[in-house]
């Protein structure tokens, strides 16, 4: 595992040197990518009897993505990646735009295990750096998790770029970005004692602050029902410019999402940006309760990816999946918003922005 405890720069063929961190940012997920990462979903367990049923809607998810940037796949061997290219086919993606690399995940979640890119925002040498924070498959749920662990750095080594060490916890999914300083959480998530019992609110923001390249730390309370990761932001609130944000919010006052949400709402309305801006909210709805097996699944149209060319949206087969389409769309004027089909993905309790992570373009 490479998550010490100390937040030395190392590479593979650079050494130890100083690196100006002040200089370096986790940029906005609108801003252009280099690629999108994903790790090709393997385990069954995460989708018990129903793997199968996936592949469609993950393909269609990549066919998509090929359409403005590259595409990089973590696979075990020749012959999940021959597994890959064959559904990847199928969806009629651009396959020059694919790549594998043979990196061993236990999970398909990326946007938790994967590598947390930040760029030179003077332009300078090295232009991109990775974070490697640690991870324990969201407080320990889901071992073994080694595989997870050290991906961010087997990718850096491939890259040769360099990687940093804080030695905490740190999952994508529990943090959103406004690309001006700004980061997003929960308390539920971050302060939960299962991801680093040692340290204190203040402490947690001083990381996020040190390492994602941001200013200020805004808290919500909770996540949805159903989420396992104890309350990713990215199922919740997504900012989708620099003073704006989507928040989901349900309608029906006995769901047992209508408080959580309504409280999230109220502390939003509470928040100042660093520009002296109060957030401009604009309301998304939940989709109709989504349960297999007598289980709440953490179905969220939150849970969206904001590609080169494209915003790609999880729907539900229900009556709102149109206009959470139309209201997401208004948002993103400059990308065609594309509603695919979550419904078998979501048995995995996650969806298009849990399984992805961006690589920004420098």
């Amino acid at each position: 595992m490479n998550n010490n405890n100390n937040s030395e720069l190392q590479s593979s063929d650079i050494g130890h040197q100083t690196l100006d961190l002040e200089n370096y940012v986790f940029p906005a997920e609108w801003e252009e990518h280099e690629a999108t990462w994903l790790s090709w979903p393997h385990k069954e367990e995460s989708w018990p009897e129903r793997i199968d049923l996936i592949y469609p809607a993950y393909a269609k998810f990549i066919a998509e993505l090929t359409k403005g940037e590259f595409v990089c796949i973590n696979v075990k061997d020749q012959e999940m990646q021959a597994f890959a290219m064959e559904h990847i086919s199928k969806a009629g993606a651009d396959i020059s735009k694919v790549e594998f690399y043979f990196n061993e995940t236990n999970d398909a979640w990326c946007r938790d295990h994967g590598p947390a890119f930040l760029v030179n925002k003077n332009g300078e040498e090295p232009k991109k750096i990775i974070v490697d924070w640690g991870f324990n498959a969201w407080g320990g749920k889901y071992p073994p998790f080694e595989l997870d662990d050290v991906i961010p750095t087997k990718i850096a080594e491939e890259k040769n770029l360099p990687v940093l060490y804080p030695g905490i916890i740190m999952e994508g999914g529990s943090v959103e970005f406004n690309g001006a300083g700004t980061v997003l959480t929960s308390r539920s998530c971050l302060l939960n004692k299962n991801r680093n019992p040692h340290l204190s609110q203040e402490e947690v923001e001083e990381f996020l602050k040190k390492y994602y390249g941001q200013k200020q730390v805004l808290w919500v309370d909770d996540g949805i029902v159903g989420d396992d990761t104890d309350g990713h932001v990215d199922d919740t609130i997504r900012f989708v410019n620099e003073n704006t944000v989507l928040t989901v919010i349900e309608d029906d006052p006995e769901d047992d999402n209508y408080e959580i949400l309504q409280t999230n709402l109220r502390q939003l309305k509470e928040m100042t940006l660093l520009n002296g801006e109060k957030l401009n909210i604009i309301k998304l709805p939940m989709p109709e309760a989504v349960y297999c097996d007598g289980q709440r699944l953490p179905a969220s149209y939150a849970n969206f990816y904001i590609a080169n060319k494209s915003v790609i949206v999880p729907t539900y087969r229900c009556d709102k999946d149109a206009l959470a389409l139309e209201i997401i769309q208004e948002c993103f004027p400059d990308r065609e918003v594309v509603g695919i089909d979550s419904t078998d993905i979501i048995w995995g309790l996650g969806s298009f922005h849990c399984l992805s992570q961006q690589e920004p373009l420098v």
